[in-house]
């Protein structure tokens, strides 16, 4: 029996198997060892090469368009951004991935246009294997849907799902670690339903004999061998629902009701036509939140605070990451910073690198003057920007 049939075989013994706890470590082995096996698949897929997509990342952010052939992600990708992704009417038209750069609130963020994804990718058809590895390397995901067909939703999250992509979601907070005897000990938290027989089932499949492990809160089958494998990427992403400027007002309750069918909150999902370059604004918008930066406006000695090209960093950023940002002196001859904006208590308020900075704070770096025979001059600080 080849690997691909096991794997099947397997599915279809946890599909046929009644959830309750009796049954919870067997079906626990059995997923546990779904995943090795897929796992073991994905190995023998790299080893017998084939083309992959490399994309050289860019700018302050990278985000992935998904979604099936012809939902219209190459005309989007061309009205965000400056790219000229080859469209056409019909199936397969995007043949690699075609990258462009959306300039958007001072941020310069790298769209990347990825080939449409059909059924079973993640299992290497299409060249999804290749295609789905450059949507893991992508800070956001945009799920680009046709308003005609919202079930591609599941669909797609499905494929990406079992590519080890997990949105939307923290990672499982569990400690394991391996010892060198004593076999197994599980630590769990009043809330955790898992049994200790489960948990213990599925490190045993996956190749722990002596270990600790500690689970604080409860978690599912699926989340403990995440945390387990520890190979998974977790990404946010946001719904872009297009050709919205195609149906009919009184089609839109239906829309509504097959986006909450598949718990997606309607106020939630962007509404465009890529064709008309319609709610491209609200759609920047959103990528923004998605990916959660912030503008940070530098005072310039002498020149003042430059507003047309801030420092973009990830929200919860401190003074320490806009350092290390800018690079060169500000690291290792940093005194001080000065801070104006939603983070400081007062204008100017002197901070020190651990201070928090948020979204259109005006910063100041304070750095000493360096000599070149006696070294740095603590008395004598410079000003950088």
């Amino acid at each position: 029996m080849g690997l691909e049939e096991e794997i099947e075989e397997i599915r279809e013994e946890i599909a046929e198997t009644p959830y309750n706890k009796s049954t919870e470590g067997h079906i626990g082995r059995l997923k546990a060892k779904l995943a090795e096996k897929k796992e073991k698949q994905e190995q023998q897929s790299s080893a017998g090469g084939g083309q992959g997509y490399a994309v050289e990342k860019h700018g302050d952010a990278t985000v992935a368009l998904v979604g099936f052939p012809s939902v219209g992600k190459s005309t989007l990708l061309n009205s965000l951004t400056n790219a000229e992704s080859e469209t056409a009417d019909y199936e397969f038209t995007t043949l690699d991935v075609n990258p462009g750069m959306l300039k958007h609130r001072g941020a310069n963020i790298q769209m990347l246009d990825v080939p449409g994804l059909i059924e079973g990718a993640a299992g290497g058809r299409g060249g999804g294997k290749e295609v789905l590895s450059v949507v893991r390397t992508a800070d956001l995901v945009v799920y680009l849907l046709s308003v005609f067909e919202i079930d591609q939703y599941e669909r797609l999250r499905r494929e990406l799902y079992e590519n080890k992509i997990r949105l939307n979601t923290e990672p499982p907070n569990i400690s394991l670690r391996k010892t060198h005897k004593d076999g197994i000990r599980v630590t769990t938290g009043d809330d955790v339903d898992l049994d200790e027989e489960t948990v213990t089932t599925v490190l045993r499949q996956q190749g722990y004999v002596n270990a600790d492990v500690t689970i604080p809160h409860d978690l599912t089958i699926d989340e403990l061998i995440d945390g387990v494998m520890d190979n998974r990427e977790y990404l946010p992403s946001i719904v872009a629902v297009n050709k919205a400027d195609l149906i009919e007002p009184d089609y839109l309750d239906t829309v509504h009701e097959q986006l909450r069918a598949h718990d997606i909150d309607p106020e939630a999902a962007t509404f465009i036509s890529a064709e008309e370059s319609k709610g491209l604004d609200a759609l920047s918008d959103r990528i923004w939140e998605g990916l959660g930066l912030i503008r940070i406006y530098m005072d310039k000695p002498g020149r003042g605070v430059d507003y047309e090209e801030p420092l973009i960093l990830e929200q919860d950023a401190t003074v320490d990451d806009a350092c290390a940002k800018l690079g060169g002196p500000f690291e290792t001859r940093f005194k001080f910073a000065r801070v104006s904006g939603p983070s400081a208590k007062h204008d100017e308020q002197q901070v020190g690198t651990s201070h928090k900075l948020a979204d259109e704070d005006v910063l100041r770096i304070v750095a000493r003057r360096w000599s070149i025979l006696l070294g740095p001059i603590a008395t004598s600080p410079a000003q950088f920007s």
